[in-house]
């Protein structure tokens, strides 16, 4: 890992290593959530859908500090992943929730920031997550290029492209694909 990279990050990408979890965030991502995370406003609300064991979740807390004032929420199906994610020495604006995406999104409320990192809120009810965005929040997709010497399976691959579709044409989205960065980005700002 790059010296650069934040403690927390390095801290979480252990955890995956140690686990043998191979889908952690690609560190190119990870740098534009930290980016992207640094202009969240005042007591702005963070979310990512999707938390394995917190690589994207120590990318987003890093571009946050030092502020105390945003929060973050993570959402991970699996139990023992979001366990093992929640075990980091975390700052207490981070919540780590388990349970279904699609279950928890009704009721979570508006987000300024939304990374949608797993099948629930992506190839499975996206507009939940496009109807969880604030008004001008910014939504992350990634993993929308297969990983280099890979191939994707039909089924997954048509999902991606009906994901491409309806971010880059949906009216409420200004949204423009980064291809070339990372696992292929797709960001999306809600205009209202």
């Amino acid at each position: 890992m790059n010296p650069e990279t934040p403690e927390l990050v390095r801290a979480a990408a252990e955890r995956a290593r140690a686990a043998g979890f191979a889908y952690s965030c690609d560190p190119d991502v990870g740098r534009l959530l930290a980016v992207l995370a640094a202009a969240v406003p005042e007591r702005g609300r963070v979310l990512e859908l999707g938390t394995g064991t917190g690589v994207g979740t120590a990318w987003l807390v890093s571009g946050l500090r030092p502020r105390r004032d945003a929060t973050v929420t993570s959402v991970e199906l699996d139990q023992e992943r979001s366990a093992l994610a929640a075990s980091g020495d975390w700052p207490g604006f981070v919540d780590f929730r388990t349970g279904d995406a699609l279950k928890l999104l009704p009721r979570l409320g508006a987000f300024d920031l939304i990374f949608a990192d797993t099948v629930a809120g992506k190839q499975v009810g996206l507009e939940l997550t496009i109807a969880a965005l604030a008004p001008h929040g910014v939504l992350v997709v990634d993993d929308m290029t297969p990983a280099p010497g890979s191939t994707w399976d039909a089924e997954f691959a048509a999902g991606q492209e009906a994901v491409r579709r309806a971010l880059l044409g949906h009216a409420r989205l200004a949204a423009v694909e980064l291809g070339g960065h990372g696992s292929g980005v797709i960001l999306a700002t809600a205009r209202n």
